[in-house]
């Protein structure tokens, strides 16, 4: 593991919700957490940070949509479920209604 990495996943740990998806907050965010003197690091920390939350909101935010697609799916096939088994019903009904009259 790189050196950016560690120390961003360092800082992290206990201070994730300080950070979001702009750079420059973070910048903020990282000089209020850590000491850092060197701005070429700082900036590189900072980067691989809002890389990282963003990359994990566009996760989420495409689990969310294959779930609500799998939950689309599944109300769709139960409605084609239930209209068949209508169909079915109607059939057997006037089957019936056909026995009675002869």
């Amino acid at each position: 593991m790189d050196r950016i990495k560690r120390l961003s996943y360092d800082v992290m740990e206990d201070h994730k919700q300080k950070f979001g998806e702009d750079f420059a907050d973070n910048k903020k965010a990282l000089n209020e957490i850590a000491i850092i003197r060197s701005k070429g690091l700082k900036n590189e920390i900072a980067g691989y940070i809002t890389k990282f939350i963003k990359k994990e909101i566009r996760e989420e935010k495409v689990k969310q949509s294959q779930i609500e697609s799998s939950k689309l799916e599944n109300f769709t096939l139960k409605e084609k479920i239930s209209a068949t088994d209508n169909i079915s019903d109607e059939d057997s009904e006037s089957d019936i209604d056909e026995d009675e009259e002869e």
